[in-house]
Parts: C-alpha cells; structure tokens; sequence
C-alpha cells in the first residue's frame, strides 16, 4: 500500500505539472531572494499529493517544500517537492519533475522521481533496487574525475563562504571538465544513478530536493556522503552523490585539497 500511495500521489502531482505547463497566465510569486519562485502549480501539486497521501494515511507526518512540516506522531514521513525545478517549469523548460521521499524512522526507505514531459518515472526502494520507468538501474563505470561529466547547482541565495560554489565550479572547468548546470537536483540525482552523469555536488540542499534521489544513485551502486565523507543526511546542505569510483578524487576536488 505504501509503495501505490507513492505511485499514485506523484502521478496526482504531474499532472498538475502538465496540466499548467506553458500556461501565459501563470501566477508566480516570489520567497527569498529574486529568482526564488514559486508559483500557482506549486501549490496545487503539493495539494494534490499531500490529499492522495492523507486519504490512505491519514496520520502520517508531511514534510513539504511550501507548507512546511505538518507534524504528527507517525513513525513516517513524507518528504515532497511539488515541483523541483520550479524556474525551469516558470520558463517553459521541461527539466522539472515531482519529488516524493518516504522516511520510516529516520531512514529513507523509498523514493519516486517523475518528470512527466520525458515520461521518466524513477522509483527507489531501500535494499531493492532503482529503477527508471521498471528498468534497473546502474551507475556509470568511470573511475577518473577527469574523463567524468558532472553536474552541479547553486543556492539562490548566493552564501558568501569560503570554498563555494563558484569557487569549486571554477576549479572543475579550467582542467577541462564538463560540468552541466540542469536546475533541477532531484534529476541530477536520477541521471547519477541511470550512468548519465559520473558524479553531482552541491553545496545548499533542502531535504526535500534529496530525498528521493540519493536513494536513487544509493539503490544504483552508488555513494552518497556530505563534503567530509560521511553518510549523507537530507537535513544538512552539502551532497556528493557519484558513481562511488570516482567519489574519493571527488572529495579532494569539492575541498580543493587535491
């Protein structure tokens, strides 16, 4: 029953995503900082997921990116982002997706990722396996930063410390290293995990942008840790998310200690 409850509430939330897609009259609105959106199918994603969650399981704590933590005694949590990529879907670019994580006490045991305009549905269950649209999935066999293509995004909300963003961008592309900026973290995740991408780094995360995709690239044969190497947690902001083969060289790249 869980496992359909995730299925169906992602499904309940793309389709508001299709359903607003390239609509002109668009209501957006604006939370910290200037390219910080939010906007009409937002909020009605994240209703329609939180209702199909409620209508099965009632009782179970919600965690979700605009009404925030909707607390109860439940040793479950769903963790959602409505849309992940909101700037992206605002601008009529289809890299954006719904984002649903499930913790059952304090560990991730199951995640959905479903960009409905590339009909890519990834599901996650811990010990079980990722898998896109029921095909397996696996990581990338690359084994040097160098001959790797990565992916990465900034905070909107530009953190002025040292060894940030621009600073570890920097050191990547001067040595020539392909590093894509999509939007969207939650499908840099998927395509770590589906071999696309070797490795994903950023430095300002909520958990709702991770949760469901570290499981991912986890569930792929992957590594996911925070910038010193230990296992990762959704509730901090820093995720370095690779094949595992290159994830040691990673670390010394991300720490500017290679």
């Amino acid at each position: 029953m869980l496992k359909e409850t995730l299925y169906n509430a992602t499904e309940a939330g793309a389709q508001i995503l299709l359903h607003y897609f390239n609509n002109k009259d668009l209501a957006i609105s604006h939370k910290d900082g200037v390219n910080n959106l939010v906007t009409e199918a937002d909020h009605a994603s994240e209703k329609a997921i939180i209702e199909t969650i409620k209508s099965t399981f009632p009782d179970h704590f919600i965690l979700s990116e605009e009404v925030g933590a909707i607390e109860t005694g439940s040793e479950y949590k769903w963790i959602i982002d409505p849309i992940d990529g909101t700037i992206n879907y605002a601008h009529g670019i289809p890299l954006c997706c719904v984002s649903i994580g499930i913790e059952h006490n304090g560990t991730i045991i199951m995640g959905a990722v479903y960009n409905p305009f590339l009909k890519e549905f990834y599901f996650a269950e811990k010990g079980q396996g990722a898998f896109l649209n029921d095909q397996k999935l696996s990581v990338s066999e690359e084994g040097s930063v160098l001959k790797s293509c990565l992916v990465t995004g900034f905070p909107y909300t530009y953190i002025n410390q040292p060894n940030g963003p621009l600073e570890s961008f920097s050191r990547f592309i001067r040595e020539g290293i392909p590093v894509r900026r999509l939007g969207s973290a939650a499908i840099d995740l998927c395509w770590v995990a589906a071999g696309r991408f070797d490795g994903f780094y950023e430095h300002k995360l909520n958990a709702w942008d991770s949760a469901a995709g570290y499981l991912m690239v986890e569930e792929a044969g992957g590594k996911v840790t925070d910038f010193k190497g230990q296992p990762y947690s959704p509730y901090q902001p820093h995720i370095l998310a690779t094949n595992g083969k290159i994830h040691d060289e990673m670390l010394l790249w991300v720490n500017d200690q290679r």
